[in-house]
C-alpha cells in the first residue's frame, strides 16, 4: 500500500486508513446532496448505497495497491474532517496518479482540502511515484478547481471521464 499516507501528518491533520467503523460518520457526507453532486457514481443511489460503494472502492484500492483515500483527522480536536489520497486512475487511456479529496461539509472553507492535497503531492513526489500528478475535477466544481490550483496545478485539458465532463489539473515534479 505504497500510495497511502498512513501515520503521516501535515500542519493540522493526521492521515490514517479508512476503517469500517468510519461508515456512520461518512454517511453524513453521503447524505449531503451538495457534497455528492459531482460524483460520477452517485446516480440513483441512496445515501447508504453511495456510502457502501465508496467504502468498497477504497477497500478494493487498498487490497490492489492502487492507492486510496486516507481519513483526515484534525489534530487539535481529533475529529474526522474528510478524505484525501493518491489514486491510480485511467484518463483517456493513460494511467495517471491522481490526488482525490472530499471534505465533510461541516469543514468546508477551512483550507483542509488544500492542506491535504499539498501533503499528498509532496509525498508522491518525494517518493518518485510519478513525473506528474493530476486532479480530476467536474467542470462545474469551482471549489475543487480552486483546491487544485492552490496545490500548484494548472488546467491541462478538458475531457470526459466516465461519461462526465471534467477538467484535468496537473502539476509536474520539479
Amino acid at each position: 500500500m505504497k500510495y497511502l499516507l498512513e501515520n503521516k501528518e501535515s500542519e493540522r491533520l493526521r492521515y490514517r486508513t479508512l476503517k469500517e467503523s468510519d461508515f456512520e460518520w461518512w454517511m453524513e457526507f453521503a447524505s449531503n446532496q451538495e457534497a455528492t453532486r459531482y460524483f460520477d457514481f452517485s446516480g440513483n443511489l441512496n445515501s447508504k448505497e453511495f456510502c457502501r460503494l465508496w467504502f468498497d472502492k477504497v477497500f478494493d484500492r487498498y487490497k490492489n495497491n492502487s492507492g486510496g483515500h486516507n481519513v483526515l483527522i484534525e489534530k487539535e480536536t481529533g475529529k474526522s474532517v474528510g478524505m484525501c489520497g493518491l489514486l491510480i486512475q485511467e484518463v483517456d487511456g493513460i494511467e495517471e496518479l491522481e490526488i482525490g479529496y472530499s471534505i465533510h461539509p461541516k469543514f468546508w472553507n477551512m483550507g483542509f482540502a488544500s492542506e491535504a492535497a499539498k501533503k499528498c503531492r509532496e509525498f508522491a513526489f518525494a517518493n518518485n511515484y510519478a513525473k506528474s500528478i493530476i486532479s480530476i475535477v467536474h467542470v462545474d466544481n469551482v471549489a475543487s478547481a480552486k483546491v487544485a490550483q492552490n496545490n500548484g496545478m494548472f488546467l491541462d485539458k478538458t475531457t470526459e471521464y466516465k461519461g462526465i465532463p471534467v477538467n484535468i489539473f496537473r502539476v509536474w515534479n520539479k
